[in-house]
């Protein structure tokens, strides 16, 4: 038996720790699976004459953990639409007393997708009546 630790910079949630756990123990050859969404890392024990750990990391780079996790990132400056008109993306309120950040709010229409990137979650189904 091996074992070989994966570093996951997309694994950043409890759900995903159950996705990426079913995904490789329904790999042959995968006996143990420990995923930290803390840490970002996931730690393999498996059977080298089965598989080997590049195979398992194709598997975690298909299911889209691998890569970067890439999220809008807060800018000095409102962010506009594409037609010019107001602002969108964010809505931040501070206290001018203590200088803290005290709510953050974001409108973002639905449009049957996840907030954020999320691997493992792919398009939301509307039923239609």
């Amino acid at each position: 038996m091996e074992t070989k630790t994966f570093e996951t910079p997309a694994l950043f949630g409890d759900h995903h720790v159950s996705e990426v756990r079913r995904i490789l123990l329904e790999t042959v050859g995968v006996t143990e699976v420990y995923a930290s969404s803390a840490f970002q890392i996931v730690e393999v024990t498996y059977d080298e004459t089965k598989i080997n750990d590049l195979q398992i990391a194709a598997r975690l780079d298909e299911a889209g953990y691998l890569g970067e996790w890439n999220i809008p990132i807060e800018l000095g400056s409102a962010a506009q639409q594409g037609d010019g008109s107001k602002p969108y993306f964010r809505h931040t309120a501070t206290y001018e007393t203590t200088k803290q950040t005290v709510s953050f709010a974001q409108r973002v229409n639905y449009q049957g997708r996840a907030l954020w990137p999320c691997p493992g979650l792919g398009m939301v189904k509307v039923d239609e009546e």
